[in-house]
């Protein structure tokens, strides 16, 4: 973040009126009908899903199948995250419970580790010191970076651009091996519980491919289905934040500024809204994690008044754009390392 580009009044500008506006518009409020909708579909298409590849059985068609769960299951995800940030029921030991059956059951990823990643990355979004989301990454977002960069990740920031969407397909795996290691060292709250759930899922997920597909094709499924499932992860998450400004130091702007600097939104329809469960109103969804899915289009408008009064830029692109912006700065990055 640079705020000297941007007038002073504006990053210091107080996030009180505008939490005042969206709490008396009711967008706080819980959505109770919508969200037993949300889990009675989604539960559908993962029911149907396996389904299909139950009846298809020994056939390369499953890939197909392959495709439709790495969908259902990346619609399981982002439900799983309303659930993780409250916006789902407010009491707490029934979001635990949720995000446990979700995240360690359904996906065979621990809930407890995310919950804990996800929420210092909404704290500093894009700090490269305090965003996990930024200290994961294997490229680098800053000429600095890329230029400490050694061994396979030099390879790698040389060639971000490029190699950006083929890395996604690496993204569910890595999810998995951030959770044993986070129950591993029992930095979850319920380490034993997570790991019964962690293991009956792969059991389950394991006994399904290769006790009706042959070893190769289940083998292929597999690959298939989680490279894909991480893709749809990573091009949903993407837009959000990479190729927005960011920050190191000591120093943080306030709530408002951090937020809305910091994030992207994708001009969408409810295709969009739909597709990539919500979060396409990124500046939205960070500035008030707690609300309703449905509600952030109603809290855009809010948002965008209220920016323009202060003079705080909302940058908002089409989802092609996103795109170009983040690959121009991977390239940018990646060529300062060699200037």
């Amino acid at each position: 973040m640079k705020p000297t580009t941007i007038p002073a009044s504006a990053v210091a500008a107080p996030f009180e009126p505008l939490r005042r506006s969206v709490r008396d518009a009711g967008l706080l409020t819980p959505r109770p009908g919508y969200y037993a909708w949300k889990f009675l579909t989604n539960t559908a298409l993962l029911a149907g899903g396996w389904t299909l590849f139950f009846v298809l059985g020994d056939s390369w068609l499953q890939l197909l199948t392959a495709v439709l769960l790495a969908f259902a299951y990346g619609q399981t995800g982002l439900l799983g995250h309303d659930v993780g940030h409250g916006q789902v029921v407010r009491d707490r030991r029934a979001t635990e419970a949720l995000g446990l059956i979700h995240g360690n059951l359904l996906l065979g990823f621990s809930y407890g580790w995310w919950m804990n990643h996800h929420g210092r990355h909404h704290s500093h979004p894009n700090h490269l010191d305090l965003d996990p989301d930024i200290l994961r990454r294997a490229v680098a977002f800053t000429p600095d970076r890329a230029r400490g960069a050694r061994g396979v990740r030099a390879f790698v920031v040389r060639h971000q651009a490029v190699l950006f969407l083929p890395l996604l397909t690496l993204e569910a795996f890595g999810l998995r091996v951030a959770s044993a290691v986070a129950l591993h060292r029992r930095i979850v709250r319920r380490p034993g519980t997570e790991a019964v759930l962690l293991l009956v899922h792969l059991a389950a997920y394991g006994a399904a491919l290769f006790l009706t597909l042959p070893a190769g094709l289940a083998l292929v499924f597999l690959l298939v289905h989680q490279a894909l499932f991480g893709v749809y992860l990573g091009c949903v998450f993407a837009p959000n934040h990479k190729g927005m400004p960011v920050r190191d130091g000591d120093e943080e702007p306030g709530w408002l500024a951090r937020q809305v600097l910091t994030s992207r939104n994708v001009r969408s329809s409810a295709v969009h809204d739909f597709l990539y469960g919500g979060l396409n109103l990124q500046i939205e969804h960070h500035l008030f994690p707690t609300m309703p899915r449905p509600n952030l289009r109603r809290c855009r408008s809010l948002t965008l008044a209220y920016c323009a009064e202060v003079g705080l830029p909302h940058h908002e692109v089409s989802a092609t754009r996103s795109w170009v912006e983040i690959l121009n700065h991977l390239r940018t990055v990646s060529a300062a390392r060699t200037a």
